[in-house]
């Protein structure tokens, strides 16, 4: 390769640095993107998501700028219903138990309408999320949770319109490239030393982003700062994602924050492989939990499994899925509810057991106490509030009483053959933690100050999200602070 030389240089694929080198050329910066990965692996964790994005809208005419072939069909008969800023704020904060940075939180919150405007500008087209986030109600499919659209083709089509986008706009793409170490000079990054093959080379530049995802593939890193046990999670997405964004930018002074023992970690197929699988994608998960029961190798329930939407419990679930005795859980369903499940509990690479009795669907459940998952199911039967009527698209109320574990809404009795039950794992999708940034994407260092031409967005920003996190909210964020750092990188490269 030899020595380079380049007004920005990007180190990532995904979303959050393809947004970045889109808004640093827009600004008339000449652009590289590093990617670590070989061209059939681009795209980070991106390329692993089901391309669901969260942001504020107040309805229909909102959404219409966002999706402008939305038909006036699909318009009559769906309620979009609104996700107003103050709500988006309240879920941030009650989720993160009020620990989000608030300057961060709301230059999320209110760029993150116009960055899907700007986005779709650059040619990412997205469509209604009606597979995942609407339930039939009296005719009429109502969204749920706050969170009503998808990028058209999910995360791999996400990655491949952000992709054209790059290489429409004359930017070059490296792959099997990777940064290995900043440059820097009197104070400031100039630059980074890159390795492909078994070459290494510098590459100089007036400004760096760094949009290299989290630490969640580094197994050591995953022990040494979630904590023991996490090593023998799997990783639902890229086995690149091993910090190094995070460890160059710390290895030149930068600042750490943000919840470093914590992480997005999910209910995933127990015997899906150590790493993400691209032509499985995201469909290792189990997200259908809220509709029937979880128990662990004890056969007893352990978590409210009705607790709340879906999207606002699932990031927070798998790790207690990892605290259970073998790592392991069931999730178990009658035929009511079967209809219902979601998508991927219907892929060929799946962990389940069928059976006409509670008692034959004991015997079939890998490693769990047979005698006492029978009489918890029949506790939690007895249990179940039956004269609340059921409503999945609402937080319904129907609850039992009781039990020591509550279920606080939807709760079904499990009394109508045949019988199905799914083996879930912990899955972990990104950590939490990591550099401390402006809202401009500027990093920051351990004195407080900007460093000179070095900016960050994505997965490895530390500082938004603590204990657990609202569905979609990680690819807005890594637009609107993609889109954030590239600008401002292109103008400390302009002077």
């Amino acid at each position: 390769m030899g020595p380079r030389e380049i007004d920005v240089v990007v180190v990532g694929a995904g979303n959050a640095a393809m947004t970045a080198a889109l808004a640093a050329s827009e600004q008339g910066a000449k652009v590289l993107v590093l990617e670590r990965a070989p061209f059939d692996d681009r795209g980070g964790n991106s390329r692993f998501t089901a391309g669901a994005i969260r942001f504020a809208h107040t309805g229909v005419d909102d959404l219409l700028t966002v999706m402008p072939d939305l038909s006036d069909e699909e318009i009559k008969n769906t309620d979009f219903g609104t996700y107003t800023r103050e709500q988006y704020f309240d879920d941030m904060g009650r989720l993160t138990r009020y620990r989000c940075d608030p300057d961060l939180t709301e230059m999320l919150i209110d760029h993150s309408l116009e960055t899907l405007v700007w986005m779709r500008k650059k040619g990412v087209r997205f469509q209604p999320s009606f597979g995942r986030q609407a339930f039939k109600v009296d005719g009429k499919l109502k969204f749920w949770g706050g969170l009503c659209i998808e990028a058209w083709g999910g995360g791999p089509g996400l990655v491949d319109m952000l992709t054209a986008a790059v290489e429409g706009a004359g930017m070059e793409i490296l792959y099997a490239t990777r940064a290995v170490e900043l440059i820097v000079e009197k104070g400031a990054v100039r630059g980074v030393v890159a390795r492909s093959g078994g070459e290494t080379f510098d590459i100089r530049a007036k400004a760096v982003v760094l949009a290299a995802g989290g630490f969640e593939s580094n197994t050591e890193w995953r022990t040494r700062y979630l904590g023991p046990g996490w090593d023998l999670a799997p990783v639902r997405g890229t086995r690149f994602n091993t910090g190094d964004g995070i460890k160059m930018a710390l290895d030149i002074g930068a600042m750490s924050t943000g919840n470093w023992s914590g992480c997005h970690a999910v209910g995933w197929d127990r015997n899906a492989p150590p790493f993400g699988d691209l032509a499985v994608g995201d469909l290792f998960q189990k997200h259908s939990y809220p509709l029937g029961i979880m128990v662990n190798a004890t056969g007893k329930r352990f978590v409210d499994e009705g607790a709340d939407f879906r999207n606002y419990t699932y990031a927070k679930y798998g790790h207690v899925v990892l605290q259970q005795p073998g790592q392991f859980a069931w999730q178990v369903f009658d035929s009511k509810v079967i209809d219902m499940l979601r998508d991927e509990y219907r892929i060929r690479q799946v962990t389940k057991a069928m059976a006409n009795t509670i008692g034959e669907l004991a015997a079939k459940l890998d490693d769990v106490d047979a005698d006492a998952f029978v009489a918890e199911v029949e506790a939690y039967n007895a249990a179940v509030m039956t004269d609340v009527a059921f409503n999945p698209a609402v937080l319904d109320g129907r609850g039992t009483k009781g039990l020591e574990i509550p279920k606080s809404n939807w709760a079904q009795t499990l009394d109508t053959p045949p019988f199905e039950a799914y083996a879930i794992t912990c899955g972990i999708t990104f950590t939490f933690g990591g550099l401390k940034i402006s809202t401009e994407g500027h990093v920051i260092d351990t004195d407080g100050a900007p460093i000179p031409g070095l900016y960050a967005a994505g997965e490895l920003v530390g500082g938004l999200f603590y204990f657990n996190y609202p569905g979609g909210t990680g690819l807005m964020s890594g637009a609107v602070f993609g889109r954030a750092a590239g600008a401002s990188a292109a103008r400390a490269a302009a002077g």
